[in-house]
């Protein structure tokens, strides 16, 4: 069994051995809410404070967006195997190039459905909220991503090179 956890300081250790995963397989850091950034420039306990300022919708400073980030657990062993970043509104850049979701599964998590398991939890959050479109984005050549989004419902709606990113991004949205 999983769980979404607001993370807090008992998770730090739990966070940095997370992030540092991703340095050690010289994989691409998404859909951590700036943690791998927080962690080379600042704290965790900085970054604590930006994920509680995230939430609080009437001050959150433009261009920012308000968010939900949560660490998707494994209750067994208490271990951190993703990261979900759940924006709440989306400004100019995010309905082009970002979308409503970012998420990221640890490396030596990969390929067993945790990511798709993570974007449900994330769907019936919107769902609460009443948002009945859903936007993401993944790089065209993220074939696991764009898998994780199609098995959640995700259309197909545009492909487009990014500017911002230098590659391919496809754009998707889910129906709820």
């Amino acid at each position: 069994m999983f769980k979404l956890v607001f993370p807090n300081q008992k998770y730090k250790e739990k966070a940095i051995e997370f992030i540092n995963e991703f340095y050690e397989y010289n994989s691409e850091i998404n859909g951590s809410g700036a943690l791998d950034g927080y962690l080379e420039e600042s704290t965790y306990e900085a970054w604590l404070d930006k994920v509680s300022a995230d939430i609080d919708i009437a001050n959150v400073e433009k261009p920012r967006v308000p968010a939900l980030t949560y660490f998707y657990v494994r209750e067994e062993d208490d271990k951190i195997v993703g990261m979900i970043n759940i924006r709440l509104a989306l400004n100019d850049f995010l309905r082009t190039e970002g979308g409503h979701i970012g998420y990221c599964v640890r490396p030596t998590e990969r390929r067993k459905h945790y990511a798709t398991e993570m974007l449900k939890k994330a769907l019936e959050v919107y769902d609460t909220m009443s948002i009945k479109e859903v936007l993401l984005t993944c790089d065209k050549d993220n074939v696991a991503s764009s898998g994780v989004i199609k098995n959640c419902g995700g259309e197909l709606v545009v492909e487009f090179f990014s500017e911002t990113f230098k590659v391919e991004i496809q754009r998707y949205v889910i129906k709820r």
